[in-house]
Parts: structure tokens; sequence; C-alpha cells
């Protein structure tokens, strides 16, 4: 039996290191281990062997089983790396210089972005940035969201465990809870009560909600948000600086128009609809980009602006969105697959 288990290692070894790919492996170890197998075999012989000799022969028995799994996993680990090799290709030296001597560029949702804020700062706003994990107080209550509105349940929310603390963030009420915030008009709110009027700012940053992945939709997306804050600011105001703002970032032929909405966080509200025909992808003559409005008294008490005294407006888009229709794309996803062959194209 010995002899024979020795004869059965060997032979196995030897086919085992001349095995290249997944598929000869998996043969190979089923002619050894398999239910018809020549070790299955073997073990079956058991039955036959005395029974005061069984002892010393299971020992053996085991002892190669225990050599032959060993040599298995090796080829197995082997092949393995070989396949991993294969995909990565040859070694590089990470010193040398890039063989990609293309112009490298930025992404284009940060292009879009800075374009805005470019445009934007031309118009004497400031570029401000906020935390993207906040408070309920931030993100809705000081917005004039109620505590059974839509927006803050968890089905359409990323809420934190109650339990999660942040040293850099606190809380408004002990009782509210830590979220990723869902636009960035919290920002808007921090920036009223840091300092008085008048104030002109931009937002721009990452957003999340729990939204299902398609081509227009995403769990995490980008917003750019404005606020102005003065003395007698109109609708006027906010319509001629949208015309503005589109007529440099996607040609003078571009119109905008809006439409009787309702946000909490502005009265009068509206959707801002965009006419661009000659952008490509843009196939209907009207097409829905923002929401906007006028800054409601009850926000301004808030943040202890006397509404008698200060007026303001707001709005926001989303930037993807932007991107989508100067662009010419599609599928909200590329914007995240980190393809080279999208990227480049904006090189």
């Amino acid at each position: 039996m010995q002899a024979t288990l020795t004869a059965l290692l060997a032979k196995a070894s030897a086919e085992l290191a001349r095995l290249k790919t997944r598929a000869d492996f998996e043969a190979a170890k089923a002619r050894c281990v398999g239910p018809n197998g020549e070790f299955t075999t073997l073990m079956k012989q058991m039955g036959a062997v005395p029974k005061e000799q069984r002892p010393a022969m299971g020992k053996l028995v085991n002892e190669a089983k225990a050599q032959l799994q060993v040599q298995l996993d090796a080829t197995l680990a082997r092949i393995g790396d070989a396949e991993i090799a294969g995909q990565l290709g040859p070694a590089i030296d990470p010193t040398l210089p890039s063989p990609d001597s293309g112009p490298g560029t930025c992404h284009p949702l940060t292009r879009v972005r800075e374009e805005m804020c470019r445009i934007l700062r031309k118009a004497g706003f400031t570029v401000v940035e906020g935390p993207e994990v906040e408070t309920e107080y931030y993100c809705f209550d000081a917005l004039n969201t109620p505590a059974d509105h839509p927006a803050r349940e968890e089905q359409d929310t990323f809420y934190f465990p109650e339990n999660v603390r942040f040293g850099n963030l606190t809380k408004k009420v002990p009782q509210e809870k830590y979220l990723l915030r869902t636009h960035t008009s919290s920002v808007q709110i921090r920036s009223m009560l840091k300092g008085k009027p008048p104030i002109r700012i931009v937002s721009p940053g990452r957003v999340y909600r729990r939204d299902t992945s398609d081509a227009t939709h995403s769990a995490n997306f980008h917003q750019i948000e404005c606020l102005y804050v003065d003395r007698n600011v109109t609708v006027r105001d906010l319509k001629a600086l949208l015309d503005y703002i589109f007529a440099a970032l996607l040609g003078p032929d571009t119109k905008t128009r809006f439409r009787p909405h309702y946000f909490g966080y502005t009265e009068p509200s509206f959707e801002v609809d965009l006419s661009a025909q000659h952008l490509p992808k843009v196939n209907k003559e009207w097409i829905e980009i923002g929401g906007c409005g006028l800054v409601d008294p009850g926000v301004f008490e808030g943040v202890g602006y006397d509404p008698k005294v200060w007026t303001g407006y707001a709005f926001g888009m989303g930037l993807e969105r932007l991107a989508m229709l100067m662009y010419g794309i599609d599928d909200i996803r590329y914007f995240y697959q980190n393809d080279l062959r999208f990227l480049k194209q904006f090189a």
C-alpha cells in the first residue's frame, strides 16, 4: 500500500507541474481525487485490509492525502498568479516617464463647476464650501422643511447611526441626527449665521440621496447653489442673473423661463426651464434645469436677519445635468466609471 501511495503522489506531482490553465487543473484534480479518481479508488480498498493493519494503513493514507492537497493548493495558486500576471501584462518601472504622452485634463464635472464659478465670480459672487456630513438643523429645519416632509424619511436620506459622533461638527439641537447632506443649501444657512448681509455666495459640492442608479439618477451627484441677500432684491434680479449665466455658459441663443412651484426655502418659488436647441442631445424646446425663488422671510428670521429690511434670492441646479447638456452625454453613470476612453474625449 505504501509503495502504491508513493507512486500515486509522484505521478500526481509530475502531472500538476505541467499544468498551465485552470481547466486542465480541474481535469487533473478529478483524475486524482474525484469520485472515480485514483486516490478515491485506493481509499475504497481500505475495507479489504485486515482489521489489525487498518490503523497503520489509515495513517499512511491520511499523510498521502495531506501531501496531495498541498500539491493541489500550490498548483492552483501558481495558475491563479499566472492568470493575474497575464491580465496585468509585463512588469513596468514606475520611475520611468508615462508612455501616454497625451496632455492631462480636468474631469468634465470639474470643468463645468469651474466655469460656473468663474461666471458667477464675474457677477460678484464668492465661492463658499461646507461639510458633506450635516445635521438636521442645517439641512432641513433652518430651510423650513417640516418634520413630516418626505425628504426627511430614511428612504430618501442617508442618516448616520444615533451613536455616531463627529469632533468637527456640532449639533444645533441635541436630539437631531447626523446625515449626508441632500443639497448644498446648508452652506447658505451656515454663511448667513456667520456674517451679516449683504451676502453674495455660490456653493458647489457633492450631495447624497437614496436614488436607484440609472441613466439620469445617482445616489451621489453634484449641485451648485447661489444666494444673494441685500436690500430691495426682486424676482427681476434673479431672472436677469440666470439669463446671464446660461448665455455665458451655453451660448447667447439660450433662453430661460420660470414656472410656479413650491419650495419650503423660498416664496415665491419657481422651476427654471431652459431652451437651448442648438446644443447636442436637446430634442425638445424646453427642459427643466433647476429651482429658484425669493428667500422665505421665515428663513431670514431663523438666522437673525430682519425680513422687513433684507430680501434675497436663491437658486440651485445639478452640475451633472449641465454637463450632460453641454457635452451631449446621455448617461449620468459615465461620469463615475473612470473610463479613460470617455475621459480622454475632454482632453
